[in-house]
Parts: structure tokens; C-alpha cells; sequence
């Protein structure tokens, strides 16, 4: 099987899902926006299009978002598994008729609150442990779409519609990689007054809850996709 991952920027990559999205069979390639041709993640059997530090509906001065909202809106049309996370569940909310907005800026980790839809979801696992934030824009649900978790500052953190998912936060993000994160974004943070001690100290004291919660929630994901055999017993 393969995963196709369309990527903005080296530092946001798969992080913690990568090597388990390998264990389960999957050919993880990643396909960088403005770079490569986009056009085969329409037709993996998985795909995942991950954040940045721009806006999703900055068309003018990168076109290509354009791109990844038509292929975002193909895999939809066919109802083909996919995963956006920050940046890409802001495009797919925009492909499937939702939008974006200015929102609450959220740096660092943080517990989600889950919805009463997502009872029962996969992805009820991750309000088990902190999950890393970064962001300033919200989400508009598309229509139809379901909602499945909250924090004080952002009203969406996580939305599906069929097997379509977008992550205004990173459960994808590794806490042992966090210092190309705050190499990456370093200018904003000196903007924004952010200690990057803070950050180092949550991704210490958090991450391994947050890693464990994450991979639950991706591999039952994965199994209630249909991308992967049931596992008895758990």
C-alpha cells in the first residue's frame, strides 16, 4: 500500500507516524508542495498533507495550495482515507466547502477536549495526553462535517467527514525532534514573546503520553479505515 504525503516545509514531516505507518505495510513517499507533481496522491490508497507556516488561502503567492485543494477534493469525491493536519486540514476544510479564519494563537502542548460525537472514535484516544499546538487560525466546519474536539482557544481541533480527517493540531508531531521545530519557526516565536524553554520543557515532561496516546488513535484509525485487518483481542 502507499502513502502518499504532500509536504510544505522538511521540518513538518510525519514524525512519530512514520515508522508506524511503515511497520504496517505502508510505502510512506513524500511529494513537496511546489516541487513535485501532486497528482498521484489523488489515487494512493493513503494520503496525508501536512502543516505550515502559511496561509491556506494564500493562492496569490503560492498557487500551488490550489493543487492540494484538488486533489484534497478528488480523494473526498472517491472517498479514499486521508489525514490533514494543521495547514492541510485547514485546505481540506476549504475543499470539501468549509473555510478558515483568524483564530487564537496556541503554541505548545496542551489537552484537546473531545466532542460527545467523538465518543467512541479512534480518535477519543488522543484527549488521553497533551497534544502539540501550533497555529493562529481556526477551522469553519464544513457542512456536514463532525467535529471532535476543543480546546479554550479553538472550537475545531479536529473535524471528519466520512474517512476524511483534519488536525488543527499535531498528533503526528515528535517531541524528540521538537528542536527543528523551534529552529523552523524561530523568528516567529522571538515575534510572538514565546520562550522556547516552555516548549522544550513540555515536549520533556509530555511527550511520551502524547507519542503513545498518537499511535493508538492512528492505529485504530488505520483498522476502522479498512486500510488494515481488525485486531482481536484489544
Amino acid at each position: 500500500m502507499r502513502c502518499d504525503v504532500v509536504r510544505f516545509v522538511a521540518f513538518e514531516d510525519l514524525g512519530v507516524w512514520e515508522d508506524e505507518l511503515t511497520a504496517k505495510g505502508f510505502a510512506v513517499r513524500y511529494l513537496d508542495a511546489g516541487v513535485d507533481d501532486l497528482g498521484p496522491a489523488a489515487l494512493a490508497e493513503l494520503a496525508v498533507v501536512l502543516g505550515a507556516p502559511i496561509d491556506a488561502d494564500d493562492d496569490g503567492r503560492y498557487p500551488y495550495l490550489a493543487d492540494v485543494r484538488e486533489v484534497l477534493a478528488s480523494r473526498a469525491a472517491s472517498d479514499l482515507p486521508t489525514l490533514g493536519i494543521c495547514l492541510g486540514a485547514q485546505l481540506m476544510a476549504m475543499a470539501l466547502g468549509g473555510g478558515v479564519e483568524r483564530g487564537q494563537r496556541e503554541i505548545g502542548w496542551s489537552p484537546l477536549t473531545p466532542t460527545a460525537d467523538a465518543e467512541g472514535t479512534p480518535w477519543e484516544k488522543l484527549a488521553s495526553a497533551p497534544v502539540l499546538h501550533w497555529h493562529a487560525d481556526a477551522i469553519v466546519l464544513p457542512p456536514g462535517a463532525t467535529s471532535l474536539a476543543s480546546t479554550p482557544g479553538t472550537l475545531h481541533q479536529a473535524f471528519f467527514q466520512g474517512r476524511q480527517v483534519g488536525f488543527q493540531c499535531h498528533p503526528e508531531a515528535d517531541p524528540e525532534a521538537i528542536e527543528r521545530w523551534l529552529i523552523g519557526h524561530t523568528s516567529d516565536l522571538k515575534a510572538w514573546g514565546i520562550d522556547v524553554h516552555d516548549i522544550r520543557a513540555q515536549a520533556r515532561t509530555w511527550g511520551d503520553d502524547a507519542v503513545a496516546a498518537s499511535i493508538r488513535a492512528l492505529r485504530a484509525w488505520l483498522e476502522t479505515s479498512g486500510l488494515l485487518p481488525e485486531e482481536s483481542g484489544r
